[in-house]
């Protein structure tokens, strides 16, 4: 079995609209002494690529819908983030406890459409999943790339829910260079049984283990993984990820 290696990397500043997450990065690991190597994955948290893109919302500027104040006294909610979420969903598919579970514009689901309120610097500041997570993992990982030398992957998390086990887990929303699921369907087990339907979503279990060096109130927003054996790849996205509709009991 290959040793898998998970390195913290803290940003240098704080980061700001309009920033350039991957050059950050790249500037972060010069700073803290760190260099890539081929076959590296970088992992990177949401909610800096989200601050980059400024896709900050001031709570102030929204005026809630009437749809969405029936929704924030139903469930106890700022009316204003009720509006932000239905702004940032395809579908509402189900309300509860104080909890809206949507289908977002990218197609992902998951609670309140990925609308953060902590660690972006004021109460009345919203914060949104990226437009397009899987270009944002491209556009930093040919930054690195091109900086580096190096063959690398990235994968953009963000920390999803789970609708039949209790705790979070950070997930993958993005990614470059890696196929975010391994398939073993058409190979044999140790005792010659053809497998039919094993799947692994390595890129959900990658992004979970980065979380464990980087946590939520450590300002450690970027991980590297080294070790782990993939198959570089060209085209890949997140959404492959999303059990489709027909195929998933809870919808």
């Amino acid at each position: 079995m290959a040793e898998i290696n998970i390195i913290p990397l803290r940003v240098c500043n704080e980061v700001r609209p309009g920033d350039k997450i991957d050059s950050m990065i790249a500037d972060s690991l010069l700073q803290s002494r760190q260099a890539l190597a081929d076959g590296d994955i970088v992992i990177v948290t949401q909610k800096i690529v989200s601050k980059a893109e400024g896709r900050i919302v001031e709570l102030e500027k929204v005026k809630p819908s009437r749809k969405a104040v029936r929704m924030a006294n139903d469930h106890g909610k700022d009316p204003r983030i009720v509006e932000v979420i239905l702004r940032e969903s395809k579908k509402v598919l189900r309300a509860s406890g104080g909890v809206i579970v949507v289908e977002t514009r990218h197609g992902f689901v998951c609670a309140n459409a990925g609308v953060d309120q902590s660690n972006i610097g004021g109460d009345d500041l919203a914060l949104l999943l990226p437009l397009d997570p899987d270009k944002s993992a491209a556009t930093i990982k040919n930054t690195l790339e091109s900086r580096t030398g190096k063959k690398v992957a990235v994968i953009i998390t963000d920390t999803f829910g789970r609708p039949f086990r209790n705790g979070q887990v950070n997930v993958a929303i993005g990614v470059a260079g890696i196929s975010p699921i391994k398939s073993y369907v058409g190979t044999a087990d140790m005792h010659g049984k053809k497998l039919r339907v094993t799947e692994i979503a390595i890129a959900d279990e990658l992004a979970s283990a980065a979380e464990l060096v980087m946590g939520k109130i450590d300002s450690v927003p970027v991980a590297i993984i080294r070790g782990y054996k993939f198959k570089y790849v060209r085209k890949c996205s997140a959404i492959e990820l999303v059990r489709p509709e027909q195929k998933d009991l809870f919808r």
